[in-house]
């Protein structure tokens, strides 16, 4: 198994920080310093009202992770598994994901509300379909030998889907999960920003029209630790899975 590069990662690291401050040097009023951020973000942890969106954000990308993970992977096994469905689907799919989601989002207002469910469906709609054309894929690129090997055991439909297909297809459905867990965090912020009381979306909405950047630069932080932190489980997971299946 190969395990990730720390000393890289933390070079990489101080880089990034070495950039952000140099541009807070060159345009303080447009970006916070790294240290201020930092502060800032241990300021605004220790309140209540802090806790309260960031729960009202969790929540809410829990519910949509629940429903593209689930749906994405029945739907992708479906397809995948007739060779013209996926070939028809897959253009389509590509074509459909590359829409702009903001011009929907008055038609998911209509249909869901504000609220709740008009932020999980947003969500949905950015982490459903990557994670849908991952599993479809792996499905595709299973070796034909492996359901022959099947079909002579006299393995039912359910078996071949539980003992063969869902084995064959776990990594590349890790990946899509991966991918769909920052475009669905993405979606669900964006429907914060849109028409929400709530959520930490709706702290980086009122931020900007205030021009606070000191909380805006806090809450952005947040995320990304959130988000990268998130994503390396992931990873960490596909990596022990593709070791052990190696």
């Amino acid at each position: 198994m190969k395990t990730p590069n720390l000393l890289g990662t933390f070079a990489v690291l101080l880089v990034l920080i070495g950039i952000w401050q140099a541009v807070h040097w060159l345009n303080g009023a447009a970006i916070g310093s790294p240290v201020a951020t930092v502060q800032g973000l241990w300021q605004m942890m220790g309140t209540a009202a802090f806790w309260i969106d960031a729960i009202e954000t969790g929540r809410a990308l829990v519910y949509s992770l629940v429903i593209a993970v689930t749906g994405g992977i029945a739907l992708g096994l479906g397809l995948g598994a007739n060779r013209l469905a996926s070939d028809v689907a897959e253009p389509i799919l590509v074509n459909l994901y590359s829409l702009p989601k903001v011009t929907l989002y008055p038609l998911v207002l209509l249909i869901f509300g504000l609220g709740l469910a008009s932020k999980v469906a947003f969500g949905v709609m950015h982490g459903l379909i990557p994670i849908l054309i991952f599993t479809m894929n792996g499905v595709r690129q299973i070796r034909p030998v492996y359901f022959r090997a099947a079909q002579a055991m006299h393995l039912s439909r359910r078996q071949i889907a539980l003992r063969v297909v869902l084995p064959a297809v776990l990594p590349e459905v890790l990946s899509g999960v991966r991918l769909g867990f920052s475009l669905s965090l993405l979606g669900v912020l964006i429907g914060e920003m849109f028409a929400s009381q709530k959520g930490l979306g709706h702290q980086l909405s009122n931020a900007m029209n205030l021009g606070n950047i000191d909380t805006l630069m806090a809450v952005a932080l947040f995320l990304m630790l959130f988000a990268l932190l998130g994503n390396a489980l992931l990873s960490t997971v596909s990596r022990r899975y593709r070791a052990v299946g190696a």
